[in-house]
């Protein structure tokens, strides 16, 4: 999997801190330089460290799989893909925001965010993807859109969260299609 497809996944799954990051600068009164340092850190963390145990997951099934793994990557992009597009029309009472500069509130919102990166990296494993180059992209890209998203929540957040999780979601569904094209020659 090239650069370019991996810096494509790595802005979708960016899309849920991204949307938290938002809502962070939304909450946080008195914003400071190291409230959005301390979420963008925490963010991209996590969105590192849970594809490689996805990946360490995907690899431990490898020989049974390779017959479907381009329809397994394919179904778990569109899943994640359809569950953000779903979350980007719930309302915000329904998702409990909270403070997040409180430890335990940014642990859980940096692992809730990324979960799609824990299933992303379990499909790196099967497709054989190395897992090095994809893991410092996609932790790079999440603590820089999280450290933007945070100042954007502060400045006019509530216009555009939706619309970036929602844009997200179709990010991740059309590079689960992307993968079934590749690999067309196994699609029937």
């Amino acid at each position: 999997m090239g650069i370019p497809t991996v810096s494509l996944i790595a802005v979708g799954l960016s899309m849920d801190c991204f949307a938290v990051s938002i809502s962070s600068g939304l909450i946080i009164k008195d914003l400071r330089l190291n409230h959005a340092l301390l979420i963008a850190f925490f963010f991209g963390l996590f969105q590192a460290m849970m594809p490689i145990l996805g990946w360490l997951g995907g690899k431990s099934l490898l020989g049974p799989l390779c017959i479907v793994d381009h329809w397994i990557g394919f179904g778990i992009l569109t899943f994640i893909g359809a569950k953000m597009i779903y979350e980007s029309f719930k309302l915000d009472a329904d998702k409990g925001w909270l403070n997040p500069m409180n430890f335990s509130v940014l642990i859980l919102l940096s692992v809730a965010t990324s979960i799609d990166a824990l299933a992303v990296g379990f499909s790196f494993g099967i497709l054989c993807v190395e897992i090095l180059v994809p893991v410092l992209i996609i932790g790079s890209v999440a603590f820089i859109f999280s450290f933007i998203g945070v100042y954007i929540g502060d400045k006019f957040g509530h216009f555009w969260e939706k619309k970036i999780e929602f844009a997200g979601g179709l990010i991740l569904i059309a590079i689960g299609i992307k993968i079934l094209i590749e690999h067309s020659d196994h699609l029937f």
